[in-house]
Order: structure tokens, then sequence, then C-alpha cells
């Protein structure tokens, strides 16, 4: 998440309470989670095994939970509990806003796109030209949607990531800054449900096409040109490369990287990163033929056993 204007490190310490390590004007454009932190960005961590991961990571600025050597041309913040003051972060620069109308008076829609009875369309969604969104589909805030795009029947884009911290009296919520991006040519079918992005955002590129009941976990990244059937669950930090097919009931692993052009068979379990142009199936996840001949081999060896 950019800020809308460049911040020094001071100005951020107090907002959030906390102090700091480096020059007190050093300059920070914005906040963001690890996989997505660019120079400039504040990035979080709060516990030793990803220290150096945060460190070396671009950030410009680590909000931390221990004072530690502060790498060259960097900056710390120094925090007793990051995971909440990031989440200070993002009520301060992104707060919750109500809306008192079914279509915000701040959303921008386009020529000859049609929104049918009951949809819901919040503050500063932009939707573009020739679009239709079907009954009953919920767009929270900030959502942006390309030209050509239709959404049917009861879908939502925007809702919050499922991203939690255990702590001893339950779990606390990383609150969801980002947003979703829609681009040219998509279609999304029926009660499907596209979380937003913590702090950057979840980005379906043009030409894609879902089915219904899909589920899009946050931070995802889905390419042109893919095809995922119904009730495909994508956890968050995917990045799905173009000309992919997910067929129905695929799962995923959360921060794995499905291939270009791969394509994933039905009921699959993706728990790792795949190779493009291949085709896959099974759970654990292997290029299907060799899956399917390896079923076929422990059947023949059962059916041996049993003469």
């Amino acid at each position: 998440m950019k800020f809308p204007r460049k911040y020094k490190l001071k100005e951020i310490a107090d907002i959030i309470d906390a102090t700091f390590v480096g020059p007190s004007d050093f300059s920070i454009s914005g906040f963001n989670e690890i996989h997505v932190v660019e120079e400039g960005d504040i990035v979080f961590v709060d516990h030793p095994k990803y220290y150096d991961k945060a460190l070396n990571s671009k950030a410009s600025v680590i909000l931390i939970n221990k004072e530690v050597e502060c790498p060259e041309g960097k900056a710390l913040l120094i925090s007793e509990d990051p995971f909440t003051d990031f989440n200070k972060l993002t009520k301060h620069f992104n707060p919750f806003k109500a809306v008192n109308s079914s279509i915000s008076k701040s959303a921008v829609i386009g020529e000859n796109t049609v929104i049918q009875p009951n949809v819901f369309i919040g503050n500063n969604v932009k939707i573009g030209d020739n679009c239709l969104i079907h009954p009953n589909v919920t767009i929270y805030d900030n959502c942006i949607l390309g030209n050509n795009v239709t959404i049917h029947a009861g879908s939502v884009l925007g809702a919050d990531a499922f991203y939690y911290k255990k702590r001893a009296d339950g779990y606390d919520k990383l609150l969801s800054g980002g947003s979703v991006i829609i681009e040219d040519n998509v279609d999304i079918g029926a009660l499907c449900t596209i979380d937003r992005g913590v702090s950057a955002n979840t980005t379906i590129k043009k030409g894609t096409k879902i089915d219904n009941q899909v589920q899009v976990g946050h931070d995802t990244v889905i390419g042109e040109n893919c095809l995922i059937a119904s009730q495909t669950g994508i956890a968050g930090c995917v990045i799905i490369e173009n000309n992919v097919t997910l067929w129905g009931q695929v799962g995923t692993n959360s921060g794995i990287t499905i291939g270009e052009g791969a394509v994933v068979l039905g009921q699959t379990g993706v728990t790792k990163s795949l190779k493009g142009g291949i085709s896959y199936f099974g759970t654990p996840v292997e290029e299907s033929r060799k899956k399917l001949k390896e079923m076929a081999e422990i059947k023949q060896m059962i059916k041996n056993q049993k003469k």
C-alpha cells in the first residue's frame, strides 16, 4: 500500500508509538507484506526465524520486535508487537468508511455497463465499459474492473483476507487494506469469492474465465487467458501464470507458482510450485501420466496379491 505522500521515519514512528533506528527524516513511501515489498516500503517481522529474510528484502524500513543491527541504507521501527502496529498503519491510511446506499456516490461506472438489481458497489470502485454485473453481486471498496467484464449472481469481490495470528486468548486478525483488480474480458461465475490483498492487490488478468463457486485468496495473481473450473480453491499469495487450466475441485497451498500453460486435473491438491506446459494430477501432485501409471501399477499389484 502506498502512502498519499512520502512520510518521514519519525512521522510513522509517532503514528504507531514506536522507537526507531535511522535518520528521523528517512523517507518512506508505503508498507507491504514481504512477498510484494518494494524499495521505500515498510515490512513487518515478529519472529526470529524470518528476521534475515525481512532485513535482506527490498524493504527500506523493517518494523521489528527486537533491536538488531540495521542494514546499510535502511531503517528500523522497534515495536513490541509489529503485527498490531502493521494493523495501526492500515487503519490510519485506509480506514473503513460506511456506505449509505447500494451504489456509493464515489463509484465510477463506465458506458453501456449494466448493473442488475440488488448489487452493492462500494467506495471508490471503478467499473469499465460494457460490463454486466448480475443480481446480488457485492463489490467492496476500491476494486477496479476493466472493460467487458461479466460477474454472475452472488459473487463477492474484495472481502477480507483469511489471515490470523494465534494468540493466547484466540486469533488476532491482520487487517486488509489492499484491493481487487479485474482486467478486461474476464468472466466470473456465480457465487465466487475473490478476497482483496492485505497490502497490495489480488489480480485477475485479461481474458481469464472463472466458473461458479471458486475461491481466490488474498494477493493472488491469476494470469491472462486462464480457465478455472467450479469449486476450485486458490490460497493466498499464489501466482498463476498465463494460459493455465485448473479443473474442478483443485486446491492449492499458499505462496506457490503454477507455470504458464500448465493443466491441473480435477481434485488435485497442488502442494508445491509446478512447471509450465505439463499436465498434473493427484495428491500429492505429480505429472498426470506418471501418477495415473502409478495408480494402475498399484491396482495391478493388489489384484495379483488376491490371486
